[in-house]
């Protein structure tokens, strides 16, 4: 099994993943074991200060003002991580759950947070065991971090509260931890502060949004590709001197992609016969410059998420200097506004993928095709109704485009009276990566279909290859109507676990 080494300096996008979904094995570098002692012997000096220092022995928010004496300090520590795992609603996602904890876990380790060795053991050995803590939807606002979430999970750390065995059955933490013979944490000074005061939950949700992303978006040209095939459009469009001359890196790349996927192809180019053309429509003609700003908004979330996954984010932090400072680097806006930045992408993508299912529908814009290409229109309705659920998709797709960012809401007393709403930002961004999925599914369906219509004129080899990979995956191809639904979601399944884009790179090599 991989095992990922944590050490001070952060951590990958692939270490997360390789974590949060392949459970890799979590192991402390000698380095980070070294500087979690040296942190600890900061905080266990300043403890025994009289003078208060927040964290150590203050209360916390708009409680910071008390004086906290040496005998209640654990009771403290205990009481945080009990009063703030205060989620509610559905339970997150278990690879969620494991990407909070490692990149909690990942701060723990760059020495800034005063947490003792023995705990950052405990919560690698806590994942290693594929214990995971029953998180709930709701609970965090994105600062002071995604306190709820991360009490939670700090709360099995200390044997209560429940979570989820790796047999998947949820049952009282405390039992689960004695199971694998993993001490419950006795904590002390600082140390339930430094568990729950991070960006962790969101940074994680956006990792694992641009893994998928990557790989969607390189569906999206395929697709793409497949519908300018079968309306019988022009690739002149997609030629490299055009993307050239206005340099956006996103739209070369997904014109290269396209291009690519449509060499040798009969179907292209037809624009002088029965139906003449002078342009395609801009769902066609302009795929390129849409799926390629949205791949460069890919990018800057990217640089976003490399920075956060090197940063050591808590309050207050241990500097090299000995002092424990007070700051604000747990706000979750960065991360907060690419996570929304996506969501925009996502759903224009899943919009102009939708136009071009439709375009494929109707018999006065296909050139050609039947209508809805059903096998007996007005005995069969076709993929009438398959275009109705890609609408329904697209339509909430925009609804979750809208900025959680932008909100903010007073909290603790009107302390923390700004917050990043990053959080609900990353839950809505999954929501949005499923739908754009499924909405790409059904262009797939259709463009798959429509090319298979167009007989006696051959396909690209890449699309030809992508078409005997889906009905391969039991996506039936034209003929009279039947149950639909279990044909969308065989290509749902197909576009989700990225075998479309295998499929092709069998014939074209790595996509960009």
């Amino acid at each position: 099994m991989h095992t990922v080494v944590v050490g001070t300096s952060g951590v990958t996008a692939s270490d997360v993943l390789a974590v949060a979904r392949d459970g890799a094995r979590i192991e402390l570098s000698g380095e980070a074991v070294a500087a979690l002692a040296a942190a600890r012997g900061i905080v266990d000096a300043l403890a025994a200060k009289p003078e208060p220092v927040y964290g150590v022995s203050t209360g916390f928010g708009a409680l910071a003002t008390r004086h906290i004496s040496q005998e209640l300090r654990a009771q403290l520590q205990r009481n945080i991580v009990r009063s703030h795992a205060a989620g509610m609603g559905p339970r997150v996602e278990r690879e969620v759950v494991r990407a909070l904890m490692f990149l909690r876990l990942k701060t723990v380790c760059s020495g800034h947070t005063g947490v003792r060795p023995e705990v950052a053991q405990t919560m690698a050995d806590v994942l290693n065991a594929g214990i995971t803590p029953v998180v709930h939807e709701y609970g965090s606002l994105g600062c002071s971090g995604d306190l709820a979430p991360l009490s939670h999970c700090a709360l099995t750390l200390m044997g209560e509260g429940d979570a989820e065995g790796p047999d998947g059955t949820v049952r009282p933490a405390g039992e689960l931890l004695a199971e694998h013979g993993i001490a419950p944490v006795e904590l002390r000074e600082k140390e339930g502060l430094a568990l729950l005061n991070g960006t962790d939950g969101m940074l994680g949700m956006l990792v694992m949004a641009l893994a998928d992303l990557d790989m969607l978006y390189k569906s999206a040209d395929i697709t793409a590709a497949l519908s300018l095939e079968a309306l019988l459009g022009t690739d002149r469009v997609l030629a490299p001197e055009l993307h050239a001359i206005r340099p956006h890196p996103g739209q070369g790349a997904s014109a290269a992609n396209m291009l690519a996927v449509l060499e040798g192809s009969e179907l292209t180019g037809h624009h002088q016969d029965d139906a003449p053309r002078v342009q395609d429509a801009y769902s066609v003609r302009c795929a390129p410059q849409v799926a390629g700003a949205g791949r460069d908004t890919l990018a800057h979330a990217r640089l976003v998420a490399e920075r956060e996954l090197a940063s050591a984010v808590d309050n207050p932090v241990v500097l090299p200097d000995g002092r424990v400072e007070s700051n604000g680097n747990f706000h979750g806006a960065p991360v907060a506004y690419v996570l929304d930045f996506l969501a925009i992408a996502v759903a224009d993508l899943a919009s102009i993928a939708e136009r071009r299912t439709d375009r494929l529908l109707d018999k006065n814009r296909s050139h050609g095709l039947p209508p809805f290409l059903a096998d007996d229109a007005g005995v069969d309705s076709g993929l009438m109704i398959a275009q109705y659920t890609q609408a329904a998709l697209v339509s909430e797709l925009k609804r979750l485009a809208v900025p959680a960012s932008a909100d903010s809401i007073p909290s603790s007393a009107m302390q923390e009276d700004h917050v990043s709403m990053g959080w609900s930002a990353a839950r809505k961004l999954r929501t949005a990566v499923d739908n754009l999925t499924r909405v790409l599914a059904v262009e797939l369906y259709a463009a798959s279909r429509a090319v298979e219509l167009r007989e006696g004129l051959n396909p690209a080899p890449a699309t030809r290859a992508a078409i005997t990979a889906v009905r391969k995956a039991g996506v039936e191809g034209p003929g009279p109507d039947r149950f639909l639904a279990p044909d969308l979601a065989a290509a749902d399944v197909f576009v989700r676990e990225g075998r479309l884009v295998e499929a092709v790179e069998t014939v074209t090599g790595p996509l960009r």
